[in-house]
């Protein structure tokens, strides 16, 4: 699946409420597994629909350490269907996203350190959560992209935003390899 990327009018489009018709039928489970694996081979933590062109209120949150994330905690993937915040802490922290529709940078981003939400779950089935920490960071992050925003709606600051690279070396402590591309006329 194509990975819609800031700027393309999508990612400002609210998405759409999925009927538990659509649920039970077997083109929307196909569409969550594709979903799954587009996050996975893109190394990222969560993905929602709008991100892939797709109008439905669907979420999936996957914390696992990978390139992206060398430090983010294991856990199953987990398919948010509908979701909706319940309450959430009036206690914030600032820490570093990024996301697969913005591509190269890096945000600092406050957010709150939990939050309860309730949500359909794959089969249809109502379910109510509480996420904590990346968890729930990573919610919140795909959250934003069923409401039509991404983490550059909550820069406070524009030294809060860095380049890939740069946080991976300077916040991360994560080496680069070395380039194998030569430069012929030494600048």
């Amino acid at each position: 699946m194509k990975i819609a990327q800031v700027g393309e009018v999508v990612l400002r489009t609210p998405a759409k409420s999925v009927s538990q018709t659509d649920i039970e039928t077997a083109a929307f489970q196909e569409f969550v597994d594709a979903l799954l694996r587009t996050m996975q081979e893109a190394n990222g933590v969560g993905i929602a629909a709008p991100q892939v062109f797709d109008e439905r209120a669907v979420m999936i949150i996957a914390s696992r350490p990978s390139p992206r994330y060398p430090n983010a905690p294991d856990m199953e993937p987990l398919v948010l269907i509908n979701p909706k915040v319940i309450q959430s802490s009036e206690d914030t922290v600032k820490d570093w996203e990024g996301c697969l529709s913005v591509p190269g940078l890096r945000g600092f981003i406050r957010r709150a350190t939990w939050v309860e939400i309730e949500y359909l779950q794959r089969d249809g089935t109502p379910a109510t959560q509480r996420l904590d920490g990346f968890v729930a960071r990573i919610f919140l992050h795909e959250f934003d992209h069923l409401i039509g925003k991404t983490w550059l709606d909550h820069i406070e600051l524009n030294t809060d935003i860095m380049a890939e690279s740069v946080w991976r070396k300077e916040i991360a402590g994560i080496d680069e390899p070395k380039s194998e591309i030569k430069n012929d006329d030494n600048r």
